[in-house]
């Protein structure tokens, strides 16, 4: 079946979303949306592994909510929480998004090439098989992995930039990992949580991840991985286990 374009141009995201979902129950497998201009939800609740969605231009808040299985490819940046309560899938962002990015995260990938901004990963979650994944190209804001419960979130730190400059790193963590290139000044730790060197195992581990998001932005992946790395994760097994108990 040939590819469905859209011209969501003036196009309120209501009928731009119904058009996407009618299209994906008819079995379109590839569909691109031009003039994308802060439409919300596009995206939202889709399933099916081998549907591709191309954005060009700004799509709103939450897109991809709930998505289990496509891949959304955006040639813009992106407004917030992109990959809100994600199941499945993969989100690439060729730019920057919003506050909330990867927000309740609980299954497959966000690539952000540029920045992210504030609480970027806050409370992902996983469960078995289900790993969330969100790499950032560029730095992020304050609160970074704020109420962690599982996941996995790299910051590269590209084009010189410092991967996270602000407080409230992991606060509140209490499962997943966080990675950085390079280390996290201990005074932007937030409560909670600890930094220590990426292990050669740990290094092991997250090498594809950084293989498959340089691939996807046309970057060698090579310099990358020659760099030391900090790991960010929970300072303890139950860091807040005096929370829940009669004081």
């Amino acid at each position: 079946m040939a590819a469905l374009r859209i011209d969501a141009k003036n196009l309120h995201y209501t009928p731009l979303n119904q058009q996407i979902r009618k299209a994906v129950c008819d079995g379109v497998k590839e569909i691109v949306i031009d003039n994308v201009l802060g439409q919300r939800f596009i995206a939202d609740g889709l399933r099916g592994d081998d549907v591709t969605i191309t954005v060009n231009g700004v799509p709103g808040g939450d897109l991809a909510m709930f998505m289990s299985g496509p891949t959304v490819i955006v040639h813009g940046n992106a407004d917030h929480a992109p990959g809100n309560t994600m199941n499945q899938g993969k989100v690439i962002i060729f730019g920057s998004t919003g506050d909330a990015t990867a927000h309740s995260m609980r299954g497959g990938r966000v690539y952000v090439r540029d920045s992210i901004g504030y609480r970027g990963g806050i409370h992902m979650k996983q469960y078995k098989e289900k790993r969330p994944i969100l790499v950032v190209g560029g730095s992020a804001r304050a609160f970074l992995g704020e109420y962690m419960a599982g996941g996995l979130l790299i910051v590269l730190g590209l084009n010189g930039q410092v991967p996270v400059a602000e407080r409230g790193v992991g606060s509140g963590i209490h499962g997943g990992e966080i990675y950085v290139r390079g280390e996290v000044e201990a005074k932007y730790l937030g409560v909670g949580s600890k930094q220590l060197p990426a292990t050669a195992e740990q290094m092991e581990m997250i090498r594809p991840i950084i293989e498959d998001f340089a691939k996807s932005f046309g970057l060698d992946p090579a310099p990358l991985l020659k760099e030391k790395y900090s790991r960010i994760a929970a300072a303890s097994a139950r860091p807040f286990a005096n929370k829940y108990t009669p004081e």
